[in-house]
Order: structure tokens, then C-alpha cells, then sequence
């Protein structure tokens, strides 16, 4: 089992970190009736810490992907062993 989890991990990170350049740029729904709305502009936050990703966004998107993966799999870990408890 524990070879599984880091297989499937690796394979996770992989394609997060690979396929997330590559993501539509178009906006979400939310961006999207932000702006039909006319609402957009006040909805920006300047304190946002990686306010579109900055100058790199190519790498910045992989990065969070990485980081995203990371995440989601340390909650879901944390999860399942305090629902085997």
C-alpha cells in the first residue's frame, strides 16, 4: 500500500505541476460575472500574495499546482487517519 500512495502521489504531482501551465487562461465563472456585472475591479485584492501568479506565470502556475497537490493529499492523509481511529 505505501508504495501505491507514493506512486500515485508522484503521478499527481506530475501531471499538476506539468498540465497546469497549459490551463485555459480564459476567465472562471466567477471572474466572468465579476466583469458582467461590473463588479470586477473592486473585487481585486492588491494583498493577495501571488496576485496573478506575478512576471513568471507559466512557472508560478506549475509551482501552485505542486503546491496544491501537496496540500489536498496532506488533508486527505490527515483525514483518513483520523477516520481510522
Amino acid at each position: 500500500m505505501k508504495w501505491f500512495t507514493i506512486l500515485v502521489l508522484a503521478l499527481a504531482i506530475g501531471l499538476a505541476t506539468a498540465a497546469s501551465p497549459f490551463a485555459s487562461s480564459s476567465p472562471d465563472g466567477l471572474e466572468r460575472v465579476a466583469t458582467d456585472k461590473g463588479f470586477a475591479p473592486r473585487a481585486e485584492s492588491r494583498e493577495a500574495p501571488l496576485l496573478d501568479y506575478g512576471s513568471d506565470s507559466k512557472l508560478a502556475t506549475g509551482l501552485a499546482g505542486f503546491a496544491g497537490t501537496l496540500l489536498v493529499f496532506a488533508i486527505g492523509g490527515a483525514i483518513a487517519r483520523a477516520a481510522r481511529r
